[in-house]
């Protein structure tokens, strides 16, 4: 599920994103022919197979990974840079063609399945906060191509560049978000999912769309993992996406979201009565 066109939360507490690892030799770009000196960013392919597994809230359980790693951990992880932000519990299809991938993916295949993927594009570089992409589904063809399907794990910073070729490895350390202290994070989520329903609600309006009323969004999900649900939705605004993936506090994550929303919400509101006064416009 993605939301509308939203509008960005400003919040000073609350910076945007800020990328600061910035490899660069060869090209990281997974789509890119490793072999081209283009530095533009590429369309992000997606595979229209293997499409069973969809995003929803209930992709997102309270713990990702039957184990999950300590914060103070320091291990190596393929990174995989592209032009979108995973969250923890989403899901994530790919098409992986390019030769220098090709080869991460035979490493993966037989190893633990788990790579890192960070959020990079042309202009400001590669993030150094990424997500684990865990491949839970995959189809290798006949030209030695690879559809997956991917599931969001823990997130991670990377600390260090161990090598560049023949794909970007990297030390990462481990982050979870810290303790919220006495703020009412489910009041905070349900005012969210307030929101949610109301920009869905709206959206639907100005798009001509049957009103009908809004399914549970939240499904019973705890502050956090909602939390990561609900930046996941907001495809289009990857920078803001980013912010919120950096955030390592549930409170602030969720307040950053429903200003975002409320912001969105107004916007709409406005279109909305604009539509009612000038009906062809």
């Amino acid at each position: 599920m993605a939301l509308p066109q939203l509008i960005p939360s400003h919040s000073s507490s609350s910076p945007a994103h800020q990328p600061s690892i910035n490899p660069h030799t060869a090209n990281p770009y997974p789509i890119f022919n490793p072999f081209s000196k283009s530095t533009s960013l590429p369309q992000l392919r997606r595979p229209h197979k293997l499409n069973s597994l969809r995003c929803s809230a209930s992709s997102f359980p309270e713990n990702h990974h039957a184990e999950p790693p300590k914060s103070d951990d320091v291990v190596e992880l393929p990174i995989f840079p592209l032009p979108l932000v995973l969250f923890p519990g989403a899901i994530l299809p790919l098409q992986i063609f390019e030769f220098r991938y090709r080869i991460m993916m035979h490493t993966l295949l037989h190893t633990d399945l788990r790579f890192g993927v960070i959020y990079s594009d042309s202009v400001t570089g590669s993030a150094d906060v990424g997500c684990v992409g865990e491949i839970v589904k995959h189809e290798r063809l006949v030209d030695d191509r690879f559809f997956l399907i991917c599931k969001g794990q823990e997130r991670f910073r990377i600390t260090n560049v161990v090598r560049t070729k023949p794909y970007l490895v990297g030390e990462v350390n481990w982050l979870e978000d810290r303790p919220s202290g006495s703020e009412d994070l489910d009041g905070l989520a349900n005012e969210v999912e307030s929101c949610m329903k109301d920009v869905i609600r709206l959206s639907n309006r100005l798009n001509g769309k049957q009103e009908k009323e809004t399914l549970d969004l939240r499904k019973n999900l705890f502050p956090t993992p909602f939390s990561f649900f609900v930046g996941s939705t907001f495809e289009g605004a990857p920078r803001e996406q980013q912010a919120l993936l950096e955030l390592e506090d549930t409170a602030t994550r969720l307040k950053r979201e429903k200003e975002t929303l409320r912001n969105t919400l107004n916007y709409l509101s406005a279109a909305s009565a604009v539509k009612d006064v000038f009906p062809s416009s």
